[in-house]
């Protein structure tokens, strides 16, 4: 490729349940490249805005189900970073569950990480991905996890979390996240803890880009 016309670049899609391991596996891939050009686009960033909503309502809205996620915007932004253009990622603050007011600049990279629980549930997003990956951990050992990270980090209770989890994440996975397992390229037991499978995506994204004279 010319200077005028850079590769494309590298997309890879990391998804699996809720705590499955999915941020672990991609912050490894994103740390080994640190030094390389390198972005990491969390679907979480992109729940719609509800400023509109009670705190109430906001409560009570499924968000594990697909029509949570502004995905027209997370498909708009990603496109524009494979063109190189500069985009203003969204910030959600969970503790309001609503988007912030803020947004990030993010310049475009040669290696993009697309991670969250839906991302290869629509066709139009995960067309777009290069390598995609699907994080495969025991139901209960997530569960596990989600309630000490809701609790630790975001502000939630016991009793909400958990029955958060029985009420939407649990039949949400079975409904939406599971079955997109058969769009993955490789499936990663037991996430981040799976060196072996790390260890295999760092070895593919770094071939790729030795080819390009990286």
């Amino acid at each position: 490729m010319t200077e005028e016309q850079p590769a494309k670049p590298i997309v890879i899609g990391v998804t699996g349940g809720t705590a499955s391991g999915k941020t672990t596996v991609s912050r490894a891939i994103f740390d080994h490249f640190a030094d390389n050009s390198i972005l990491l686009l969390e679907q979480d960033a992109y729940y719609n805005d509800q400023t509109e909503m009670t705190m109430a309502q906001r409560r009570a809205v499924n968000y594990d189900h697909p029509l949570a996620f502004d995905t027209p915007r997370l498909i708009a932004d990603l496109e524009k970073l494979l063109h190189y253009q500069a985009i203003e990622k969204p910030v959600y603050d969970y503790k309001l569950f609503n988007r912030s007011t803020e947004t990030i600049l993010q310049q475009p990279k040669e290696v993009i990480i697309v991670e969250g629980v839906l991302i290869l549930d629509d066709p139009r997003l995960r067309d777009l991905m290069d390598i995609k990956v699907f994080v495969d951990t025991d139901d209960d050992v997530r569960v596990i996890r989600r309630i000490e990270r809701d609790i630790k980090d975001r502000g939630r209770t016991l009793e909400s979390v958990i029955t958060q989890y029985l009420t939407t994440v649990k039949p949400m996975y079975h409904q939406f996240v599971e079955p997109t397992k058969r769009y993955a390229d490789l499936i990663v037991p037991e996430g981040g803890a799976n060196q072996v499978a790390v260890d295999l995506l760092i070895t593919k994204v770094n071939s790729i880009l030795v080819q390009r004279g990286k």
